[in-house]
């Protein structure tokens, strides 16, 4: 009989500003592609933020020449924090533990090994 163990990672669970886990946001009930982690939910609400933030910034320094570089690079951020987004809400919608995720991305991390006894 094999026996497997896992290292689990508890930081990838946590908010960086806070240094606490996440925790569920909504218990274990899911009607599919939510926020389940507070941390989750918190990256998502600050992601629209940013996004709101940067398009403002945007429109500020388009206003005298909507052809200039600054123009354009100001609208690469705004589509770069836009991506991010999207890609945070596809990785919701498979309903998966957010180590699950981070191991799919990252499979050589020690935190993603698994030993057998």
């Amino acid at each position: 009989m094999r026996h497997f163990s896992v290292v689990i990672f508890v930081e990838i669970c946590s908010d960086p500003s806070s240094g606490e886990a996440e925790e569920r946001a909504d218990g274990d009930q899911s009607d599919g592609g939510g926020a389940k982690y507070k941390g989750t939910q918190m990256r998502e609400e600050k992601l629209a933020e940013m996004i709101e933030k940067k398009v403002k910034e945007a429109r500020q320094v388009c206003e005298g020449d909507a052809r200039s570089d600054e123009c354009k690079v100001a609208w690469d951020e705004v589509e770069e924090v836009s991506q991010a987004k999207a890609d945070l809400r596809i990785k919701l919608n498979r309903d998966q533990d957010p180590l699950t995720s981070f191991c799919e991305e990252n499979p050589e991390t020690d935190e993603c090994r698994i030993y057998e006894d």
